[in-house]
């Protein structure tokens, strides 16, 4: 007989499939929906939008309302810091599974990749490793007028090679002495720096893992290392208390994202944001398109038959 604790877990894990699949689902109406259509009820009504929710959850109406408005407003950032010169690194940081890669998604969602570019470095190379521990960070801070989000960052020696044994004890201490006057010379340097750690559950992200196990389409979310750190959840945790206790300065505190609702942890999250950077409204003069120019001796050249890409749909 199947035990109740076994069932839970069944439960938990198919609800967690289920919410993916609506997330995968609303992510593709995120780029074709916009402020006008959803004031439209019909529109809202024909693609299942509505605000029906169990308490405590958000509904997806006001989820699409909330997320619209607050890209509106990383527009008016980002036209701010380019105008202004500002330099602006986020880091992200969290759990594998916790939902970093969906903030940043929504937050690069509208903005230009010229101003706003992700950060997502690889596991260190040979060379790398021989180079001072912060060296290949550096290269992907900002000029002025550009925004960059660290989708893992320079922690990565505080969480991931302190739990797997990639840094030995003398490096793991050298990063703690280094780490904050390292930030503080980047704030020093007119970088606003703003860290955050998105924190979940045990069982939330045991859930993930498992709906990730089980849909092809996600499965390469899923590296070896990921599923190393299950087994080391205990691990992962204190170097994470610890990380958070020694790196927390008035500089550049950390700032805890509660992610078990994706949904939610996205909007807190980008609110946050909005309100750490002081950025206003850049005016612009109205756009007015000129009327096209026709020459009477124009011919357009005709493409040959076989250069077009088959229209078999």
């Amino acid at each position: 007989m199947e035990d109740r604790s076994d069932f839970n877990r069944n439960e938990q894990v198919l609800r967690s499939i289920g919410l993916d699949v609506i997330d995968s689902y609303d992510e593709e109406l995120e780029q074709e929906i916009d402020d006008m259509r959803l004031g439209d009820a019909s529109v809202l009504e024909a693609l299942g939008i509505d605000d029906d929710a169990p308490e405590g959850e958000l509904g997806r109406r006001t989820y699409f309302r909330e997320l619209l408005r607050l890209q509106g407003e990383l527009v008016k950032l980002q036209d701010w810091v380019q105008r202004s010169g500002e330099k602006v690194v986020v880091i992200f940081e969290g759990r594998d599974s916790a939902g970093k890669g969906g903030v940043i998604k929504r937050i690069t969602q509208r903005l230009n990749p010229r101003v706003c570019r992700v950060a997502a470095l690889p596991a260190p190379n040979d060379r790398e490793r021989t180079q001072w521990y912060f060296q290949r960070y550096v290269t992907h801070l900002p000029a002025g007028g550009e925004i960059v989000l660290f989708d893992r960052s320079w922690y990565n020696r505080a969480g991931v090679e302190r739990v797997m044994g990639f840094c030995d004890e003398d490096q793991y201490e050298e990063f703690f002495r280094s780490v904050p006057e390292f930030e503080r010379m980047l704030v020093r340097s007119g970088i606003r720096l703003i860290k955050y750690w998105f924190s979940i559950t045990d069982d939330e992200q045991e859930a993930r893992f498992l709906a990730r196990i089980h849909d092809p389409l996600k499965q390469w979310k899923l590296s070896p290392m990921d599923v190393e750190s299950r087994r080391r959840w205990e691990a992962y945790t204190k170097a994470k208390e610890v990380m958070l206790e020694r790196t927390h300065i008035p500089e550049a505190p950390w700032w805890v994202v509660q992610a078990v609702d994706k949904k939610k942890a996205r909007l807190n999250c980008i609110s946050h944001l909005l309100g750490q950077i002081p950025y206003e409204a850049i005016p612009y003069p109205e756009v007015r398109l000129p009327p096209r120019v026709y020459n009477p001796d124009y011919i357009r050249n005709p493409v040959p038959d076989d250069m077009y890409v088959p229209e078999r749909y």
